[in-house]
């Protein structure tokens, strides 16, 4: 049974990523050449499109800027369908916002080196490729429990669309919260004080 159930994740995860597109309804297409659809330096290849004709995912032929952020080349991005990005895979580890954010290949898309966007176009989650302090808080990071933890959720970093931390796990004790919890906390403004956390991990 364990040995069926290990197969069956690994044959979802390949068609996953040879699928590439997250979008349930995107058509596949190939550019024959570099092009710029939508502002975005789509690179030679497989490309994606939601049914009405806009751009849903490319790889990035050359770098771009998404708000404040400059994207290197290579890079997997998905849009929203209004055209905002929506998923980034950077195509290694780099900087991004001043956090130190894994990278990866398509299939990262469902082992936990994905960042996202609000539909507003700011920062919304992105994973860690080691330990960090955010905003005072230490956040972990690195590599992950591929079994206990197969998207590497638990190393997810999350802001609020103002910037401010929302939740991450714990590389250390913080504020009475011993290493390995997750914690949760309330958005600036709003006068509670950490909202919650998790079970130990």
């Amino acid at each position: 049974m364990k040995k069926a159930l290990l197969l069956f994740c690994f044959v979802l995860a390949g068609g996953l990523a040879v699928s590439g597109a997250s979008e349930p309804n995107a058509i596949r297409d190939k550019l024959g050449r570099d092009t710029t659809l939508q502002s975005f330096p789509c690179a030679r290849g497989d490309v994606w499109f939601y049914p009405d004709g806009a751009l849903d995912q490319c790889t990035l032929s050359r770098s771009a800027t998404v708000g404040d952020l400059r994207i290197p080349r290579g890079s997997v991005i998905e849009l929203w369908p209004d055209g905002g990005a929506r998923y980034l895979v950077l195509r290694r580890a780099g900087l991004l916002a001043g956090y130190r954010v894994r990278g990866g290949t398509r299939l990262a898309l469902v082992r936990g080196a994905t960042t996202a966007f609000y539909r507003t176009g700011e920062l919304r989650s992105f994973y860690l490729m080691e330990n960090q302090a955010i905003q005072g808080v230490p956040c972990r990071g690195g590599a992950w429990n591929t079994f206990a933890d197969p998207n590497g959720s638990e190393n997810q970093v999350e802001l609020y669309p103002n910037g401010s931390l929302e939740s991450c796990t714990l590389s250390r004790g913080y504020d009475n919260f011993p290493g390995g919890r997750r914690v949760v906390l309330a958005e600036p403004g709003n006068n509670t004080e950490v909202a919650k956390t998790a079970a130990a991990q």
